[in-house]
């Protein structure tokens, strides 16, 4: 079981402590078995979190052999942290240990020294804080994440929510990150400066709606042509009526949300099958390889190839 270890810094922090707690707690496998096992760590048994108390079971010693750390943020004017627990990341880092630091959490994570060189984000408004305190690091203030491989770094309390998601993609691929994202009732699209390889559920429709079954029975031909004239001719519309009564009811094109579920299967495909590239593109609607290898990288922002190098799922044993 994959450990990880919020690590409180003060005894007063901001709400997104509870982040990774809802996150990483509820991910299940495809078996029902929990792959996370999460700790409170913290300075001090208590720790204040915006109108509730959480008890912090472990202290420092929580990190010693915790897979991941996690440095949410703390509150404005908080005291710098203390050595001992700055030198505890270290320690976690130097023998491995994956470091992510939410929102300004990025301050103190930079304090270690462990981001020196890296490009790291965080909060908008504390992004100019972070490159005074620190020129040796690349600051990005307009992406949602940062992921260096062993340290990654959030933006705000939401793109900490992102960051959590993907750490779970990396470790167990997409179908469990999404079911992840489902239970996180994450929005479907995040604009960013980086590509977000998390998989969402596509967005929710009215029960009753006209267009239910008319998803479902996109979902089941993706590899067809689908024209707006076939799928205005299934729901009973006009092609102008059902564009405008899909744009309100899923926040996208009919064109947009099935360049997404094809995307979305081609993501599952590449990660869970050893079908070449042109099997998928031809599986998940695209028509040519080429027009798939644009649009996925496009959407996706890195090639099949690469995606598959990259993401492919661990082996759930």
């Amino acid at each position: 079981m994959h450990t990880v270890a919020v690590l409180a810094l003060d005894r007063v922090i901001p709400f997104d402590l509870s982040t990774p707690l809802e996150v990483f707690d509820r991910v299940r496998l495809p078996d029902g078995r929990r792959p996370y096992q999460v700790r409170v760590c913290a300075i001090s048994p208590q720790v204040q979190a915006r109108g509730f108390v959480i008890t912090a079971p472990w202290g420092l010693e929580g990190l010693a052999d915790a897979d991941t750390v996690i440095v949410p943020g703390r509150a404005e004017g908080a005291p710098p942290p203390a050595e001992e627990a700055l030198e505890a990341l270290r320690q976690a880092a130097a023998r491995g240990a994956r470091i992510a630091s939410l929102c300004v959490g990025a301050l103190d994570l930079a304090a270690t020294g462990l981001l020196d060189g890296l490009p790291a984000t965080t909060h908008w408004a504390a992004a100019p804080e972070l490159a005074r305190r620190h020129p040796q690091i690349e600051v990005r203030p307009d992406v949602l994440y940062v992921d260096n491989g062993q340290f990654l770094t959030s933006a705000g309390a939401s793109a900490g929510i992102d960051l959590c998601l993907h750490m779970i993609r990396r470790d167990w691929g997409s179908a469990v990150a999404a079911s992840a994202a489902r239970l996180a009732v994450t929005p479907l699209e995040r604009e960013g400066g980086q590509a977000q390889f998390i998989v969402h559920a596509q967005p929710p429709v009215p029960r009753g709606s006209a267009l239910e079954p008319v998803l479902s029975w996109m979902e089941e031909h993706l590899s067809e042509e689908l024209t707006l004239e076939l799928l205005a001719r299934c729901a009973g519309m006009s092609p102008r009526t059902f564009s405008r009564r899909f744009r309100e009811q899923t926040g996208a094109t009919p064109l947009q949300w099935l360049l997404r579920a094809r995307v979305r299967r081609a993501q599952l495909l590449l990660e869970s099958t050893d079908h070449t590239v042109d099997r998928i593109a031809d599986q998940a609607g695209f028509g040519s390889p080429t027009a798939f290898r644009e649009r996925f990288k496009r959407v996706v922002g890195t090639s099949p190839q690469s995606y598959r190098a990259a993401f492919r799922g661990r082996e759930q044993t």
